[in-house]
C-alpha cells in the first residue's frame, strides 16, 4: 500500500475483510503472517470501524481532544480545532456526539482516526449508511487526504464503489486472497463481454466468488 494510493477490499460476508483490517490496525492479533512497514514510512494507522468508535456523551470537540491526547499530541486542543475545521464540524463542535446525524458521526469518526497523524488509513465499509450525496462528500475528503500522501485501504460491498475509488482491488473469499489487480484486470481474467460496460466489473466479481464457492461456473 503506497502513499497516496487507494486500495479496495472486496468479498462476500464472512470473507475476512473486517478481520484483515483489524489485524492491520493492530486491534486483532494474526494467527499467522506478518504486517510489514516500508522503509521510511511512519508506522501509524488511522482506524475507522464501521460503527463509530467514540463517546456519545462527549461533544465532538471533547472526543477529538481526548483522542488527540491519547495519541500523544503536543497540543490536543489545537489539533482538535484543526480537525473540526477540516471535517466541517465547527458548527456542531460542542454538541454531544449522540445527538449528531449519521453523516456527521461518520465525519467525526474519520476525524478521530486522523488525530494520530496516520500514514495509512483503514476504513471498514465507510459509506454503508450514507446517502449518495453523503458518499460523494466523503470521497471528496478522502481524495484530498490522499493528495497529501495518505494511503487508504477500504472495504466495501459495492464493486462499483471499489472500481470507482480504488486503483487496485483485493478480493477475499473464505479468508484467502482470490484476486489482486486493477478493475480492468478483474474483468479481463474473470469477466465476459466489454470491459467498458459499467456492469462488467460487477459481473466478473460475482463469477469469481461463485467459482470459489462452487456455486457457479468459472
Amino acid at each position: 500500500l503506497a502513499g497516496g494510493e487507494a486500495v479496495a477490499l472486496l468479498g462476500p460476508n464472512g470473507a475476512g475483510k473486517t478481520t484483515l483490517l483489524t489485524i492491520l490496525a493492530g486491534v486483532t492479533r494474526p494467527g499467522d503472517g506478518t504486517v510489514t512497514w516500508g522503509d521510511g514510512l511512519a508506522p501509524r494507522v488511522g482506524w475507522v470501524p464501521q460503527r463509530p468508535a467514540l463517546y456519545g456523551r462527549l461533544s465532538a470537540r471533547e472526543n477529538l481532544r481526548l483522542f488527540a491526547a491519547l495519541e500523544g499530541a503536543d497540543d490536543p486542543a489545537a489539533l482538535a480545532r484543526g480537525l473540526l475545521e477540516r471535517a466541517d464540524l465547527a458548527e456542531v463542535a460542542d454538541r454531544p456526539a449522540a445527538q449528531l446525524s449519521t453523516r456527521t458521526l461518520q465525519r467525526l469518526n474519520l476525524a478521530i482516526a486522523l488525530a494520530g497523524r496516520p500514514s495509512a488509513l483503514l476504513l471498514d465499509e465507510p459509506t454503508s449508511t450514507l446517502s449518495p450525496d453523503q458518499r460523494r462528500r466523503l470521497w471528496g475528503w478522502l481524495d484530498q487526504l490522499r493528495a497529501g500522501g495518505l494511503a487508504v485501504l477500504f472495504s466495501t460491498q459495492s464493486v462499483d464503489e471499489a472500481a470507482r475509488h480504488g486503483a487496485r482491488l483485493l478480493v477475499l473469499g473464505r479468508g484467502r486472497l482470490l484476486f489482486a489487480g486493477t478493475p480492468a484486470e478483474l474483468v479481463a481474467r474473470h469477466g465476459l463481454g466489454d470491459a467498458d460496460d459499467p456492469a462488467a466489473a460487477d459481473l466478473a466479481f460475482m463469477r469469481l466468488v461463485a467459482a470459489e464457492s462452487g456455486d457457479g461456473d468459472a
